[in-house]
């Protein structure tokens, strides 16, 4: 009787080591999958407006978030700065992100871009391809631009609207992907904006809580 007493007990101890081992285990796997990394693509709105950081603020200290924006660059390979050419291109995957948010098109916009308008989405999905290739195996969501206010520009904010805005949704619709309708946010809030096509501190908030709510929305904080 004894025996069986001292076999038993030492039969449940045996047990809780083995939940603790595995509790010790599970901690140790969710601290290296820890911080979460989220890279930033875009052009001079990720790289001058804030957004990241005030992204970087909203998420936490669960996540590390890059600031991968190239000023001027575009989708389309046929300009003379395109994203995919340039070395924070490679700096981002490099980065091993876990979620990738691409926020592009506005340079595209340039009237003397409208002429490659038909490679838009193909150059897009070159992009985009090109980030889920990354052995991290990324997340991809895509954002709208925000809208362009301004007319002193070489921009075009109808041709924005009506083509550029369309085509990216498609692109992430085509692929299934998210959709952050950075777009759609601003309303008619021109006191976002600085020129009336970059976003100041207020509007970098805008969209860094777009950004957010669609992480959340997607991906939930572990």
């Amino acid at each position: 009787m004894e025996k069986r007493r001292k076999i038993v007990a030492f039969a449940v101890a045996l047990m809780i080591l083995v939940s603790v081992m595995a509790s010790f285990q599970r901690m140790h796997m969710q601290s290296q999958a820890l911080p979460i990394r989220v890279a930033c693509v875009g052009d001079s709105i990720t790289e001058n407006s804030g957004y990241p950081s005030d992204l970087q603020s909203l998420l936490g200290s669960n996540y590390s978030v890059g600031n991968f924006g190239v000023s001027g660059s575009t989708v389309t390979l046929n300009s003379w700065k395109p994203y995919m050419n340039q070395s924070k291109f490679q700096d981002a995957e490099d980065f091993e992100p876990n979620i990738v948010v691409i926020m592009l098109g506005t340079n595209d916009d340039l009237r003397s871009l409208h002429q490659y308008n038909e490679s838009f989405e193909d150059d897009y999905n070159k992009l985009i391809s090109s980030f889920q290739q990354v052995e991290s195996n990324p997340r991809v969501m895509i954002a709208t631009s925000p809208p362009i206010f301004s007319n002193s520009s070489d921009l075009s904010p109808t041709y924005l609207a009506d083509t550029i805005i369309p085509k990216t949704q498609d692109v992430a619709s085509n692929l299934n992907l998210p959709v952050i309708d950075v777009y759609s946010a601003f309303g008619n809030q021109t006191d976002c904006f600085v020129d009336g096509v970059h976003p100041n501190g207020q509007g970098a908030s805008v969209i860094a809580s777009e950004v957010y709510d669609a992480i959340s929305a997607q991906y939930p904080t572990p």
